[in-house]
């Protein structure tokens, strides 16, 4: 739109594109004919002014001339007539010489005149030629805007209605699936995702349908993946949930939550993962991998486009942790050895004790049995002897104990004692 103050009344109105164009071509017109108009009188009034002038000229220089001639005819009266009519024909002559002049020089004006007449005229047919181009040129350019125009239009409306028979025929297909061929259609979308991939980078990856709902309820698959010596590296269960957008009831993913968790410690799953197309204006489960173990432990919701890398982020912090478990199973595995050699010293102790006991008892008995009579010396003899005999198998005992005994059977005291010898 153009905006346009008029002269008179200082009001400025708007006008569109066609409007303008109508008035600046009247405007041109306008301007072009007055000043070929004006160009055209003041030709003429040039050649007026010229032949004016031209013959104010030539009757002045002719009636200089006639006064001159007469005042010399009056003088050549008083002269003898052959004179004078030599004269006369001399100065007939003349006029008439004069009059040829004048003549010529009046053919030659007529000539300059229309010389620059013709001047004049061309100039304003080159000038008509050049403002008809230049319409010509506006008014090419203009209709080729408007095809362009036109073209855009016609290309942007036809985008725009297939985009809504897209629309339409996405919310028509929507609509004749039912909630379980929605829920279908989101887990045969990431199962089609896994099985791209399961072959080179999921080999020893278990990943199928949760079909066992002994407890009532069942998720919609587990991910289960080992090393090479079968020790288990991860295991997630997965729930899928879509909805119609026509479902005038919507879902929340939190609504979820708990089953999800149930099924999870049911199935014996490290983590669980909700994938999922609910609350789609949600901004805090668009923003990716949303962590909601702040509600339930080891839980996330994704979107279907982190269905792989969610299963990706938590598989190599699963692996980055098996190296910290292996570490401590060796420690475990050390305190056992440790644990066994204490047990053998234990045993060893509590027989020593019990040899030694049963020794002190023995000679306590004999001790007693000398103090009452004498008589019984024999039996305290024998007593002794037996004493003796006991406290010689322990000793023997004592004797026999040796490093070598006490580390048999366990690496990790020998290894101990080896390095205290070295």
């Amino acid at each position: 739109m153009n905006e346009i103050n008029c002269p008179n009344c200082k009001t400025a109105f708007k006008v569109d594109k066609a409007g303008f164009a109508d008035i600046l071509k009247q405007v041109r017109d306008q301007q072009f004919d007055k000043e070929l108009n004006i160009r055209l009188k003041t030709a003429d009034n040039e050649k007026e002014n010229a032949l004016q002038l031209a013959e104010a000229k030539l009757k002045n220089v002719f009636q200089q001339e006639l006064a001159n001639k007469a005042t010399e005819l009056l003088q050549l009266k008083s002269e003898n007539a052959t004179q004078l009519t030599q004269e006369l024909a001399k100065k007939e002559t003349a006029i008439t010489a004069m009059e040829t002049k004048i003549e010529q020089a009046g053919l030659q004006q007529q000539l300059a005149v229309s010389s620059a007449v013709n001047t004049i005229e061309k100039e304003r047919n080159q000038l008509v030629n050049d403002l008809k181009n230049k319409e010509i040129a506006s008014a090419l350019s203009e209709k080729s805007l408007q095809e362009q125009f036109k073209n855009t239009l016609a290309f942007r409306d036809d985008a725009l209605k297939l985009k809504e028979e897209e629309i339409a025929r996405l919310k028509d297909y929507k609509q004749k699936l039912s909630t379980k061929m929605i829920g279908e259609s989101l887990e045969l979308h990431c199962e089609t995702e896994f099985n791209k991939l399961r072959a080179t980078g999921f080999q020893n990856a278990y990943f199928e349908k949760d079909n066992d709902a002994r407890g009532g309820t069942k998720g919609d698959y587990i991910y289960k993946e080992a090393d090479a010596a079968g020790n288990e590296v991860l295991s997630i269960m997965f729930e899928m949930k879509n909805e119609n957008d026509e479902t005038a009831t919507k879902k929340r993913n939190e609504d979820f939550f708990a089953k999800l968790d149930k099924d999870r410690k049911e199935k014996g799953c490290e983590y669980a993962v909700l994938v999922s197309l609910l609350e789609s204006e949600n901004e805090f489960y668009n923003t990716g991998i949303v962590d909601v173990s702040y509600k339930y432990p080891k839980m996330y919701v994704v979107r279907p486009q982190f269905f792989i890398p969610i299963i990706t982020l938590l598989r190599n912090a699963a692996l980055n942790s098996m190296q910290y478990k292996s570490e401590l199973n060796l420690m475990k595995s050390q305190n056992v050895d440790i644990t066994n050699f204490e047990d053998k010293i234990a045993i060893f102790k509590t027989g020593f004790a019990k040899n030694y006991d049963l020794a002190s008892r023995q000679f306590k008995t004999a001790i007693e049995e000398i103090d009452k009579t004498m008589s019984h010396l024999q039996k305290t003899k024998d007593a002794l002897l037996s004493s003796v005999n006991n406290l010689r198998l322990a000793n023997s005992k004592a004797e026999d104990l040796t490093i070598k005994k006490l580390s048999h059977g366990n690496a990790t005291m020998k290894q101990k004692f080896d390095d205290l010898k070295k």
